[in-house]
């Protein structure tokens, strides 16, 4: 495209050209398809769940979901505050009430603990809670032991938002087969794309089957038009499914060589003042899908706008972690359970390119101009 070393760049071969000429050639250019079929087969296949339904993105998936599970206005829906606007924005669709935690300084993920502490006092208040939602944020799968059992014992579904983390694990369980259900997301940007697109996944066959009748705007299985419940048009092409299919069969491959990239950084960069997200020496970072390389910058004398800029001014893209939700105009009369956690990684921590198509000396250039940056600027 351009010499701009790019965030996190779609990587697509020739598998990929295979796999959407022939659904091309197959007369199935609409939404719905055999692709589409298989592609959510083997997504289901792979994450270890019995269901799954395409979707035309991660944010349609949660919007679903949550609908199943029965998030209308006067309930109310607890989530990380340290994510994307888009785990917010679907409960906000639903016109529950969005209320949210704060997440852990390790990796960015949400506190357990706080999680909990939210869903007991809003039930205390005598507000019905009708889910809790994880995000795996950049990879890296939650602490869903806790998370799981504590919710459990409680009676409330978890939802997983696994947009960005697809191929990562914890303790050996595949991120997308915890919870309720589960949503992934297929954007351009993510460890494998669509182009756009997602997909819920469940072991409940009815909340699936509900879901992929109103992705279908709901209409009733009879030789006319009938409708008994508001629908929605979310389900993903037969084209973009090709294209997800040949990106599945690459995956692990992309996930080796995001994990190689993250170690490079790790080991370059070692003796500057940065703190690697999730990064633990004494255990590695194998249950990672290493998305996106993130950092800390640990010296009050270093502002990241300044480093963001220099590596801007030299075609590099780099960008802030995600602005806390409790921080955005949108979002700011929201109940927030936490401290400050999550806005001191918004002020000081960076993301770094980290696609699996980036080249070695690609990876060289952001190495040097990142240290060039910050040995300046201190």
């Amino acid at each position: 495209m351009t010499d701009r070393i790019h965030l996190s760049k779609a990587d697509i071969t020739e598998v990929e050209e295979e796999f959407v000429l022939a659904a091309l050639r197959s007369g199935w250019v609409a939404p719905l398809g055999p692709d589409v079929d298989a592609f959510e087969r083997e997504v289901a296949e792979r994450v270890g769940v019995r269901h799954a339904l395409a979707l035309a993105s991660g944010t349609a998936a949660l919007h679903l979901a949550l609908l199943d599970l029965g998030a209308r206005p006067g309930t109310a829906v607890v989530l990380p505050s340290m994510t994307f606007a888009a785990s917010a924005n679907a409960v906000a669709y639903t016109g529950a009430e969005t209320v949210f935690v704060d997440c852990q300084v390790e990796d960015g993920n949400v506190d357990p603990d706080l999680l909990i502490e939210a869903v007991d006092t809003l039930r205390a208040e005598g507000t019905q809670v009708v889910a809790a939602m994880t995000v795996d944020l950049f990879g890296r799968a939650c602490d869903y032991d806790q998370i799981e059992s504590d919710l459990g014992a409680r009676g409330v579904p978890l939802l997983e938002d696994a947009a960005e983390s697809l191929g990562a694990t914890y303790r050996g369980r595949p991120a997308g087969s915890f919870g309720a259900a589960a949503a992934l997301s297929f954007n351009g940007n993510k460890i494998m794309t669509t182009s756009g697109g997602g997909m819920l996944l469940s072991d409940d066959s009815r909340l699936i089957e509900h879901a992929r009748k109103l992705s279908t705007q709901a209409r009733e299985p009879v030789p006319w038009y009938e409708h008994t419940e508001v629908g929605y048009n979310y389900r993903m092409s037969n084209i973009l499914a090709a294209l997800g299919r040949g990106q599945l069969t690459r995956l692990d491959r992309m996930i080796q060589r995001r994990h190689s990239i993250r170690r490079r950084y790790v080991e370059a960069l070692a003796d500057l003042p940065l703190r690697f997200l999730g990064v633990r020496p004494e255990r590695g970072d194998e249950s990672d899908n290493c998305w996106l390389t993130t950092a800390v910058i640990e010296s009050n004398r270093i502002d990241v706008n300044d480093v963001l800029a220099d590596l801007e001014g030299r075609g590099i893209e780099a960008r802030h972690l995600w602005k806390p939700m409790h921080l955005q105009p949108v979002y700011t009369s929201d109940r927030f359970f936490g401290s400050t956690h999550g806005e001191s990684l918004f002020r000081r921590g960076l993301t770094l390119p980290s696609g699996s198509a980036l080249t070695d000396d690609d990876i060289d250039t952001v190495i040097a101009a990142l240290r060039d940056a910050l040995i300046s600027l201190r």
